[in-house]
Protein backbone atom coordinates (compact mmCIF):
# COMPACT_ATOMS: atom_id res chain seq x y z
CA UNK A 1 0.00 0.00 0.00
CA UNK A 2 1.25 3.51 -0.83
CA UNK A 3 0.74 5.68 2.27
CA UNK A 4 1.24 9.43 2.56
CA UNK A 5 1.70 10.74 6.11
CA UNK A 6 1.27 14.49 6.46
CA UNK A 7 3.35 15.75 9.35
CA UNK A 8 5.33 12.56 8.93
CA UNK A 9 8.59 13.91 10.36
CA UNK A 10 7.04 15.00 13.67
CA UNK A 11 6.92 13.13 16.97
CA UNK A 12 4.03 10.74 16.26
CA UNK A 13 4.66 10.86 12.51
CA UNK A 14 8.20 9.52 12.67
CA UNK A 15 7.10 6.55 14.79
CA UNK A 16 4.11 5.87 12.53
CA UNK A 17 6.16 6.01 9.32
CA UNK A 18 8.62 3.49 10.75
CA UNK A 19 5.76 1.22 11.87
CA UNK A 20 4.08 1.33 8.45
CA UNK A 21 7.37 0.73 6.64
CA UNK A 22 8.07 -2.23 8.94
CA UNK A 23 4.72 -3.66 7.85
CA UNK A 24 5.82 -3.56 4.23
CA UNK A 25 4.10 -0.39 3.02
CA UNK A 26 5.63 2.23 0.74
CA UNK A 27 5.61 5.29 2.99
CA UNK A 28 6.04 8.96 2.12
CA UNK A 29 6.39 11.55 4.89
CA UNK A 30 5.32 15.06 3.99
CA UNK A 31 6.53 18.05 6.00
CA UNK A 32 7.25 21.73 5.60
CA UNK A 33 10.92 20.97 6.19
CA UNK A 34 11.64 17.28 5.55
CA UNK A 35 15.33 17.80 6.26
CA UNK A 36 14.49 17.14 9.92
CA UNK A 37 13.44 13.56 9.10
CA UNK A 38 14.89 10.80 11.27
CA UNK A 39 13.65 7.31 10.42
CA UNK A 40 14.85 3.82 11.23
CA UNK A 41 13.21 2.40 8.10
CA UNK A 42 13.15 3.33 4.43
CA UNK A 43 10.75 6.28 4.18
CA UNK A 44 10.55 8.77 1.32
CA UNK A 45 10.19 12.46 2.21
CA UNK A 46 8.55 15.32 0.32
CA UNK A 47 8.06 19.00 1.04
CA UNK A 48 4.54 20.33 1.54
CA UNK A 49 2.54 22.66 3.77
CA UNK A 50 -1.09 21.64 4.37
CA UNK A 51 -2.08 25.32 4.71
CA UNK A 52 -1.04 25.78 1.04
CA UNK A 53 -3.07 23.50 -1.25
CA UNK A 54 -0.83 23.95 -4.26
CA UNK A 55 2.19 22.76 -2.28
CA UNK A 56 0.60 19.41 -1.37
CA UNK A 57 -1.82 18.42 -4.13
CA UNK A 58 0.67 16.62 -6.39
CA UNK A 59 1.91 14.42 -3.55
CA UNK A 60 -1.52 12.72 -3.29
CA UNK A 61 -1.28 11.18 -6.76
CA UNK A 62 -1.34 7.33 -6.75
CA UNK A 63 -1.68 7.24 -2.95
CA UNK A 64 -3.84 4.52 -1.39
CA UNK A 65 -4.13 5.99 2.11
CA UNK A 66 -3.48 9.41 3.64
CA UNK A 67 -2.78 9.83 7.34
CA UNK A 68 -3.36 13.42 8.44
CA UNK A 69 -1.08 14.10 11.41
CA UNK A 70 -0.20 17.77 10.99
CA UNK A 71 -0.97 19.54 14.24
CA UNK A 72 0.03 22.32 16.58
CA UNK A 73 0.66 21.62 20.25
CA UNK A 74 -2.20 22.44 22.64
CA UNK A 75 0.34 22.87 25.43
CA UNK A 76 1.69 26.18 24.14
CA UNK A 77 0.20 29.29 22.58
CA UNK A 78 1.06 29.07 18.85
CA UNK A 79 2.97 31.77 17.02
CA UNK A 80 0.29 33.88 15.39
CA UNK A 81 -2.22 33.30 18.18
CA UNK A 82 -5.06 30.84 18.67
CA UNK A 83 -6.35 31.48 15.13
CA UNK A 84 -3.43 29.33 13.94
CA UNK A 85 -5.22 26.27 15.32
CA UNK A 86 -8.00 26.85 12.77
CA UNK A 87 -5.58 27.60 9.97
CA UNK A 88 -3.58 24.41 10.55
CA UNK A 89 -6.07 21.89 11.99
CA UNK A 90 -9.26 22.89 10.17
CA UNK A 91 -8.04 24.52 6.95
CA UNK A 92 -5.07 22.16 6.65
CA UNK A 93 -7.42 19.19 6.93
CA UNK A 94 -9.74 20.78 4.37
CA UNK A 95 -6.85 20.97 1.89
CA UNK A 96 -5.75 17.41 2.60
CA UNK A 97 -9.29 16.10 2.14
CA UNK A 98 -9.67 18.04 -1.12
CA UNK A 99 -6.39 16.64 -2.49
CA UNK A 100 -7.38 13.11 -1.42
CA UNK A 101 -10.74 13.40 -3.18
CA UNK A 102 -9.11 14.84 -6.29
CA UNK A 103 -6.81 11.85 -6.58
CA UNK A 104 -9.35 9.21 -5.53
CA UNK A 105 -7.45 8.15 -2.42
CA UNK A 106 -9.05 5.02 -0.95
CA UNK A 107 -8.74 5.84 2.73
CA UNK A 108 -8.22 8.89 4.96
CA UNK A 109 -7.00 8.46 8.55
CA UNK A 110 -7.27 11.49 10.82
CA UNK A 111 -5.42 11.94 14.11
CA UNK A 112 -7.69 14.22 16.11
CA UNK A 113 -7.74 14.82 19.87
CA UNK A 114 -9.67 13.62 22.87
CA UNK A 115 -12.59 15.98 23.46
CA UNK A 116 -12.60 17.36 19.90
CA UNK A 117 -15.77 19.44 19.58
CA UNK A 118 -16.70 22.36 17.29
CA UNK A 119 -18.31 23.96 20.36
CA UNK A 120 -15.51 23.04 22.78
CA UNK A 121 -13.87 25.30 25.36
CA UNK A 122 -10.54 25.93 23.62
CA UNK A 123 -9.48 26.98 20.14
CA UNK A 124 -7.49 23.76 19.79
CA UNK A 125 -10.48 21.56 20.66
CA UNK A 126 -12.86 23.55 18.42
CA UNK A 127 -10.48 23.44 15.46
CA UNK A 128 -10.00 19.69 15.89
CA UNK A 129 -13.78 19.24 16.06
CA UNK A 130 -14.33 21.23 12.86
CA UNK A 131 -11.60 19.20 11.15
CA UNK A 132 -13.42 15.98 12.10
CA UNK A 133 -16.61 17.31 10.52
CA UNK A 134 -14.74 17.91 7.26
CA UNK A 135 -13.41 14.36 7.22
CA UNK A 136 -16.80 12.85 8.03
CA UNK A 137 -18.50 14.87 5.27
CA UNK A 138 -15.95 13.88 2.62
CA UNK A 139 -16.50 11.23 -0.04
CA UNK A 140 -13.71 9.13 1.48
CA UNK A 141 -13.51 6.00 3.60
CA UNK A 142 -12.17 7.40 6.84
CA UNK A 143 -11.04 6.48 10.35
CA UNK A 144 -10.66 9.07 13.12
CA UNK A 145 -8.51 8.70 16.23
CA UNK A 146 -8.89 10.79 19.39
CA UNK A 147 -5.93 10.07 21.69
CA UNK A 148 -5.23 11.56 25.08
CA UNK A 149 -1.74 13.01 25.62
CA UNK A 150 1.03 10.95 24.01
CA UNK A 151 4.39 10.26 25.62
CA UNK A 152 7.62 8.68 24.47
CA UNK A 153 11.16 9.52 23.37
CA UNK A 154 11.07 12.82 21.51
CA UNK A 155 7.68 13.83 22.91
CA UNK A 156 6.92 17.11 24.67
CA UNK A 157 4.56 15.99 27.45
CA UNK A 158 7.21 15.16 30.05
CA UNK A 159 9.54 18.11 29.20
CA UNK A 160 6.52 20.44 29.30
CA UNK A 161 5.46 19.09 32.69
CA UNK A 162 8.95 19.70 34.07
CA UNK A 163 8.81 23.29 32.83
CA UNK A 164 5.36 23.87 34.26
CA UNK A 165 6.04 22.15 37.60
CA UNK A 166 9.41 22.76 39.17
CA UNK A 167 10.91 20.29 41.68
CA UNK A 168 10.71 20.64 45.45
CA UNK A 169 7.96 23.29 45.70
CA UNK A 170 5.68 24.04 42.76
CA UNK A 171 2.45 26.05 42.42
CA UNK A 172 -0.14 24.38 40.17
CA UNK A 173 -3.58 25.67 39.10
CA UNK A 174 -6.24 23.96 41.20
CA UNK A 175 -3.57 21.90 42.92
CA UNK A 176 -2.84 20.04 39.68
CA UNK A 177 -6.05 18.00 39.81
CA UNK A 178 -6.65 17.99 36.04
CA UNK A 179 -6.50 14.37 34.89
CA UNK A 180 -4.77 12.88 31.86
CA UNK A 181 -4.65 9.39 30.37
CA UNK A 182 -1.19 9.23 28.78
CA UNK A 183 -0.68 6.71 25.99
CA UNK A 184 2.71 5.46 24.83
CA UNK A 185 3.57 6.54 21.28
CA UNK A 186 4.87 3.14 20.15
CA UNK A 187 1.56 1.53 21.10
CA UNK A 188 -0.58 4.32 19.68
CA UNK A 189 1.03 4.06 16.24
CA UNK A 190 0.37 0.32 16.11
CA UNK A 191 -3.34 1.08 16.54
CA UNK A 192 -3.21 3.83 13.91
CA UNK A 193 -1.40 1.49 11.51
CA UNK A 194 -4.23 -1.01 12.01
CA UNK A 195 -6.63 1.73 10.90
CA UNK A 196 -4.56 2.24 7.77
CA UNK A 197 -4.65 -1.47 6.94
CA UNK A 198 -8.08 -2.41 8.25
CA UNK A 199 -6.47 -4.96 10.55
CA UNK A 200 -6.31 -5.86 14.24
CA UNK A 201 -2.79 -6.77 15.33
CA UNK A 202 -2.61 -6.13 19.09
CA UNK A 203 -1.33 -8.76 21.54
CA UNK A 204 -4.89 -10.04 22.16
CA UNK A 205 -5.85 -10.15 18.47
CA UNK A 206 -7.47 -13.28 17.08
CA UNK A 207 -5.30 -15.87 15.38
CA UNK A 208 -5.19 -16.04 11.59
CA UNK A 209 -7.44 -19.11 11.64
CA UNK A 210 -10.07 -17.34 13.76
CA UNK A 211 -9.94 -14.26 11.54
CA UNK A 212 -10.36 -16.37 8.39
CA UNK A 213 -13.38 -18.11 9.88
CA UNK A 214 -15.16 -14.82 10.56
CA UNK A 215 -14.14 -13.12 7.28
CA UNK A 216 -15.34 -9.79 8.61
CA UNK A 217 -15.36 -6.62 6.54
CA UNK A 218 -12.95 -3.83 7.40
CA UNK A 219 -13.61 -3.20 11.10
CA UNK A 220 -12.49 0.43 11.21
CA UNK A 221 -14.00 2.41 8.32
CA UNK A 222 -16.43 5.07 9.51
CA UNK A 223 -15.40 4.81 13.16
CA UNK A 224 -14.11 7.42 15.59
CA UNK A 225 -11.93 5.91 18.32
CA UNK A 226 -11.10 7.47 21.68
CA UNK A 227 -7.81 6.13 22.98
CA UNK A 228 -6.05 6.46 26.32
CA UNK A 229 -3.36 4.74 28.28
CA UNK A 230 -3.75 2.26 31.14
CA UNK A 231 -4.15 4.83 33.92
CA UNK A 232 -5.64 8.22 34.67
CA UNK A 233 -3.16 10.56 36.36
CA UNK A 234 -3.55 14.05 37.73
CA UNK A 235 -1.18 16.77 36.61
CA UNK A 236 0.33 16.68 40.11
CA UNK A 237 0.96 12.93 39.80
CA UNK A 238 2.55 13.37 36.39
CA UNK A 239 4.82 16.06 37.83
CA UNK A 240 5.79 13.80 40.72
CA UNK A 241 6.65 10.97 38.32
CA UNK A 242 8.56 13.26 35.96
CA UNK A 243 10.77 14.54 38.77
CA UNK A 244 11.03 11.17 40.55
CA UNK A 245 12.82 10.00 37.40
CA UNK A 246 15.36 12.72 38.14
CA UNK A 247 15.48 11.71 41.83
CA UNK A 248 13.89 14.99 42.90
CA UNK A 249 10.76 15.40 45.06
CA UNK A 250 7.77 17.62 44.32
CA UNK A 251 5.52 19.37 46.80
CA UNK A 252 2.46 20.95 45.18
CA UNK A 253 1.03 24.28 46.30
CA UNK A 254 -2.51 24.85 45.05
CA UNK A 255 -3.16 28.08 43.12
CA UNK A 256 -6.86 29.02 42.86
CA UNK A 257 -8.10 28.46 39.31
CA UNK A 258 -9.48 31.99 39.16
CA UNK A 259 -6.07 33.45 39.99
CA UNK A 260 -4.32 31.17 37.51
CA UNK A 261 -6.86 32.17 34.86
CA UNK A 262 -6.22 35.85 35.48
CA UNK A 263 -2.47 35.42 35.24
CA UNK A 264 -2.56 33.38 32.04
CA UNK A 265 -5.15 35.71 30.46
CA UNK A 266 -2.77 38.62 30.99
CA UNK A 267 -0.17 36.72 28.99
CA UNK A 268 -2.43 36.87 25.92
CA UNK A 269 -1.22 40.43 25.38
CA UNK A 270 2.46 39.51 25.77
CA UNK A 271 4.16 38.77 22.42
CA UNK A 272 5.98 35.46 22.47
CA UNK A 273 4.46 34.30 25.77
CA UNK A 274 4.41 30.47 25.77
CA UNK A 275 0.99 30.15 27.43
CA UNK A 276 -2.27 32.08 27.60
CA UNK A 277 -5.95 31.88 28.43
CA UNK A 278 -6.51 28.92 26.10
CA UNK A 279 -4.03 26.86 28.11
CA UNK A 280 -5.84 27.90 31.30
CA UNK A 281 -9.16 26.74 29.85
CA UNK A 282 -7.60 23.40 28.88
CA UNK A 283 -6.74 22.81 32.56
CA UNK A 284 -10.39 23.14 33.53
CA UNK A 285 -11.42 19.81 32.00
CA UNK A 286 -9.96 16.29 32.18
CA UNK A 287 -8.23 14.72 29.20
CA UNK A 288 -9.54 11.20 29.82
CA UNK A 289 -11.96 8.81 28.16
CA UNK A 290 -14.82 6.78 29.59
CA UNK A 291 -14.92 4.65 26.41
CA UNK A 292 -11.34 3.56 25.70
CA UNK A 293 -11.32 1.76 22.34
CA UNK A 294 -8.01 -0.06 22.76
CA UNK A 295 -9.72 -3.47 22.86
CA UNK A 296 -10.91 -2.94 19.27
CA UNK A 297 -7.26 -3.21 18.26
CA UNK A 298 -6.50 -6.26 20.39
CA UNK A 299 -5.14 -4.49 23.48
CA UNK A 300 -6.10 -4.38 27.15
CA UNK A 301 -4.92 -1.98 29.85
CA UNK A 302 -2.58 -4.67 31.16
CA UNK A 303 -0.78 -4.69 27.79
CA UNK A 304 -0.09 -0.96 27.74
CA UNK A 305 2.97 0.86 29.00
CA UNK A 306 2.45 3.02 32.08
CA UNK A 307 4.13 6.39 32.40
CA UNK A 308 5.83 5.15 35.56
CA UNK A 309 7.37 2.13 33.85
CA UNK A 310 8.47 4.23 30.86
CA UNK A 311 10.27 6.61 33.24
CA UNK A 312 11.80 3.66 35.17
CA UNK A 313 10.42 4.99 38.45
CA UNK A 314 10.02 2.42 41.22
CA UNK A 315 7.07 2.45 43.61
CA UNK A 316 9.42 3.53 46.38
CA UNK A 317 10.71 6.47 44.34
CA UNK A 318 7.17 7.51 43.45
CA UNK A 319 6.13 7.31 47.11
CA UNK A 320 9.01 9.60 48.04
CA UNK A 321 8.18 12.15 45.32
Amino acid sequence: MDVLVTGGTGFVGSYLCDELAARGHDVTAMARDPRSADFDREVETVRGDVTSYDSIEAHFEEIDCVVQLVALSPLFKPDGGDEMHFRVHRDGTKNAVKAAETHNVDRFVQLSALGADPDGPTAYIRAKGEAEELVEAASLDSVIYRPSVVFGDGGEFIPFTRKLATPYLTPLPGGGKTRFQPIYVEELVQMVADGVEGTVTGPRAETDDEAEEEEEADPHIGNTYELGGPEKLTLAEVAELAWAAKRKPVSVVSVPMSLAGLGLSLLDAVPGAPMGSDQYRSLRFDNTTSDNAIEVFGWTSEDLTTLQSYLNVTDAQFAEA
